[in-house]
């Protein structure tokens, strides 16, 4: 009987950010054991980061409460980001001035970030990577490739164009 891993969770809502720019610093994170995803998001460069970074506290707490709560033993080292979203909020649109009395409408987009982080089962400390599919046969590779360059026709050498001497 397999055990499930619970998840732990935490949000931020309505934060004045685009979802697309949360997402770089999120695909940062998702996958890394809970200490690298903390000192990764606390050494980046852009301004969502610390809010980030709170997230993963706060969703690293949730997971101590919650587990003191219920019972439920919990290695706090062997925590990792399950998931990292930003989702779409309400978009607040807004006027711009523009040339010969215009406007210009423009959309400031707001995102719900959420992070989750849950126990690894395995115990192994590495990152949790999608499974590859296998690789295909060189043979096929190969056969095709031959097929491609015995279809290839080499183009004609051209003549060199011989110079017209001028009469006197």
């Amino acid at each position: 009987m397999a055990v499930e891993t619970k998840e732990y969770r935490a949000e931020a809502r309505f934060q004045r950010v685009s979802p697309q720019k949360a997402r770089l610093v999120l695909d940062l994170i998702k996958g890394r054991g809970i200490q690298e995803a903390l000192e990764t998001a606390r050494f980046t460069k852009k301004r969502i980061a610390p809010v980030i970074e709170k997230l993963l506290t706060s969703a690293l707490d949730n997971a101590k409460y919650v587990s003191g709560e219920q019972g439920i033993d919990l290695d706090v080292d062997n925590l990792y980001v399950k998931q990292a979203l930003a989702n779409d909020g309400p978009r607040m649109k807004r006027i711009r001035p523009a040339p010969m009395g215009r406007a210009y409408r423009y959309q400031r987009r707001l995102s719900h970030i959420i992070v989750s982080v849950a126990e690894r089962d395995g115990g192994s400390s590495q990152l949790v990577t999608r499974a590859e599919e296998p690789a295909a046969k060189p043979a096929k590779k190969s056969a095709a490739k031959k097929t491609a360059a015995k279809t290839a026709k080499k183009a004609p050498a051209k003549k060199p164009v011989a110079k017209k001497k001028a009469a006197k």
